[in-house]
């Protein structure tokens, strides 16, 4: 199962327990994915336009508990994955969408049942189980909503906003995209909607990325001061090897001869352990200087 799925899935579980939060989660998902038509005699009926099993089970125990019903067991011969109120069913589609406080041709939910901050979080909550979605975070972090129009998509950034949400607007062939890309305020969004195990798995997640890319770092680093001191060396050593063929130890001065024959001695050593092999002992800054003056005079020598 992706980690969109595994969400979705706690979402769909969660109870909620007020009344008016409960319409606030079901408006958004009939807003967001329903369609409102009429049958045959006119009368008004309410299709899911999506399958997504989510959907359809949270859209059913938010219908059984607003209107104290069994909708299972009356829709148990239709698509499992289906979902629609009509003539047949025990609420009628006119009292469904006066509940919502729907009129014909909305696209928003109606401001009037987002009136308190649960709500909100009810709203968000079914706006993520009906649009939403959200990338592997262990390949990156990318969460987004799918709007049908720029007016639901600004609705949707306008209420993220109130949690200090900051989310973007993109467009998409013909759907409008809200989406999150910063983790810490992904990780908020679950904190707000009630995925709390979801938010524990991708904190874990954030740790152990971290805590590689840290690693990684470190890695590179230490290799690149290798590689750095290792070629330094290499470099040193040519020079060394070119003083003592063109120009010769003897007209070195003291410690510029000790400090040549301790390099090629001691190839791999570092400054620090050439230094020590001094009598007396030099710091690293000294035996860096008399170094530099090795390769200065090798320079001059080549250029004669």
């Amino acid at each position: 199962m992706s980690f969109s799925g595994e969400v979705k899935e706690e979402l769909v579980r969660l109870d909620s327990d007020a009344r008016h939060c409960q319409i606030a989660e079901l408006s958004a998902i009939l807003v967001y994915t329903g369609a409102v038509g009429v049958d045959e005699l006119g009368r008004k009926r309410i299709e899911l336009t999506s399958d997504a099993p989510y959907m359809r089970a949270r859209c059913l125990m938010l219908l059984e508990k607003i209107f104290k019903t069994d909708l299972l067991q009356e829709m148990q011969g239709d698509n499992v994955q289906g979902l629609s109120i009509d003539a047949g069913s025990s609420i009628s589609a006119e009292k469904l969408l006066q509940t919502i406080k729907y009129t014909e041709g909305d696209i928003l939910v109606n401001p009037l049942v987002l009136k308190s901050l649960c709500c909100k979080r009810a709203f968000l909550r079914g706006t993520f189980i009906s649009i939403g979605s959200m990338s592997n975070p262990e390949k990156g972090y990318h969460l987004e909503f799918v709007c049908n129009a720029i007016e639901q998509a600004n609705q949707l950034v306008d209420t993220l906003l109130i949690y200090n949400i900051r989310a973007k607007i993109v467009a998409r062939k013909k759907y409008q995209v809200v989406y999150i890309k910063e983790s810490e305020e992904i990780v908020e969004l679950l904190n707000v909607i009630g995925a709390h195990i979801s938010l524990m798995n991708l904190e874990n997640l954030r740790i152990l990325k971290d805590m590689r890319n840290s690693i990684n770092r470190r890695v590179n680093c230490e290799a690149a001061n290798i590689t750095k001191t290792v070629n330094a060396a290499t470099k040193q050593i040519e020079d060394i090897q070119y003083i003592k063929e063109h120009y010769g130890f003897d007209n070195l001065a003291e410690n510029l001869r000790q400090m040549a024959e301790l390099r090629l001695e001691y190839p791999d050593a570092t400054l620090k352990e050439l230094g020590q092999y001094l009598t007396p002992n030099v710091g690293k800054s000294g035996v860096n200087h008399r170094l530099r003056k090795l390769s200065e005079l090798a320079e001059k020598l080549r250029g004669d």
